[in-house]
């Protein structure tokens, strides 16, 4: 048997004497794996990203919201009937009456499409404008560069204060953020003293953390709140171990403030940032599925445009064959090679498939601001997969070769 070293080496120069029908096999798997490795690396992207995102609120939060209105108010297929917004007036009843040990955050998104300006100065209109509590901060994973936080009275006061993220300080005050500190900014027509200053949290889903501006809720309920105005009511448990039991009392309270009969189901949820994450990772199966199949189907083609090679192969190598039987080789020499031939084939492909994948999927990356990514298990995924190609679409064209009458061959013309 000759030395696998040595059958490697002659699978390469059979490789190259076939170049071109190669190049276009060789194409078409790297085709398919590209098409496998780019989406599942795509959607693990969009799952690290909003798993980031979520986990801002922490493993020991959650929060409490309408029924129906966010991820998961779905069952068997339809829409659950939508429960009543969470008011102002509940919210602060819920926060003033949990007596758990925790921090409750009442807050409210005016809009996403604030202008601020300072001087001369002025930003797109692109701000995100929050109306917050004394609590948010904590609460959603907020640290402050400098600055200060909000104190209860400026909350209840409704004063004019503002906490701005690095983007406000970077367009408004030349990147020196000790230079936004006690000045005075527009948004819209109201005027706001920054009080702090936010630590950079980059972007996630192309949504820049950074890009915001954080007022009194009181401010932005008197110009954006309606009687139809949902408020975010966030839950932050002092000890994770406590999760569980906060979020019974969190339900129990609420359904009180709500005035919820005895027999009368829940009309909101809680939603917990790992729970959330669970979800789309749910939700995602069946996509990873469909690109799975993508590729199959793709390689299923690569695989038949293999196999007609190899077997044009063995027709242009048939002296070839009887001679290497005449000088001794057996009939499981020539079939290692042939199998070779055809996973080397395969395998380059893969490479190259996996190396356009990683690309193709982490531009998805870039846009919705995530981090670049390695899918480590994809790659294996691809290389397992062209394995497998090889030996399937190799097998038969080796086992011909393998039976051919070394006599025979060596009459062959």
């Amino acid at each position: 048997m000759a030395p696998l070293t040595e059958t490697i080496r002659q699978a390469f120069r059979s490789i190259k004497g076939n170049l071109l029908r190669t190049i276009l096999t060789l194409s078409i798997i790297a085709f398919g794996i590209m098409a496998l490795v780019g989406i599942l690396t795509a959607i693990d992207s969009i799952i690290y990203s909003l798993s980031d995102n979520f986990s801002s609120l922490g493993a020991n939060s959650f929060s409490i919201s309408p029924k129906g209105n966010e991820l998961g108010g779905r069952h068997g297929g339809r829409r659950l009937k939508a429960g009543e917004v969470v008011s102002f007036d509940q919210a602060m009843t819920f926060k003033e009456r949990y007596k758990f040990p925790a921090h409750v955050s009442v807050s409210l998104t005016g809009t996403n499409n604030a202008e601020a300006k300072y001087n001369d100065k002025k930003t797109n209109p692109t701000i995100r404008l929050v109306g917050v509590d004394a609590e948010y901060l904590f609460v959603n994973g907020y640290d402050l560069n400098i600055g200060r936080n909000f104190v209860p009275t400026e909350i209840e006061g409704n004063h004019a204060r503002a906490i701005i993220g690095m983007d406000i300080v970077n367009l408004l005050f030349d990147e020196q953020p000790d230079k936004a500190l006690d000045q005075t900014i527009f948004v819209g027509n109201q005027k706001y003293k920054v009080i702090g200053i936010l630590k950079s949290k980059g972007s996630t889903m192309n949504q820049s953390s950074d890009r915001v501006i954080m007022v009194p809720v009181a401010a932005v309920k008197e110009r954006y709140g309606t009687n139809n105005t949902n408020y975010n009511l966030s839950i932050a448990v002092n000890q994770s171990t406590d999760l569980e039991e906060a979020t019974d009392a969190a339900i129990g309270l609420f359904r009180t403030v709500r005035g919820l009969r005895l027999n009368e189901e829940n009309d909101f949820e809680i939603f917990k940032s790992d729970g959330l994450v669970s979800i789309l990772k749910e939700n995602t199966v069946q996509i990873r599925l469909a690109a799975i199949g993508i590729g199959i189907i793709t390689l299923l083609g690569a695989a038949i445009g293999l196999m007609n090679i190899m077997l044009v192969s063995v027709a242009e190598r048939t002296r070839e064959i009887g001679v290497i039987k005449a000088l001794g080789a057996k009939n499981r020499d020539i079939l290692i090679q042939f199998l070779i031939e055809a996973i080397l084939i395969c395998q380059l492909g893969g490479v190259l498939g996996i190396i356009l994948g990683i690309f193709a999927g982490n531009i998805v990356s870039m846009l919705i601001g995530s981090e670049f990514i390695i899918p480590w298990a994809w790659m294996l995924l691809g290389i397992i997969t062209t394995t497998v190609v090889g030996l399937v679409a190799g097998l038969y064209p080796a086992a011909k070769a393998s039976r051919l009458d070394p006599i025979e061959s060596l009459r062959y013309e």
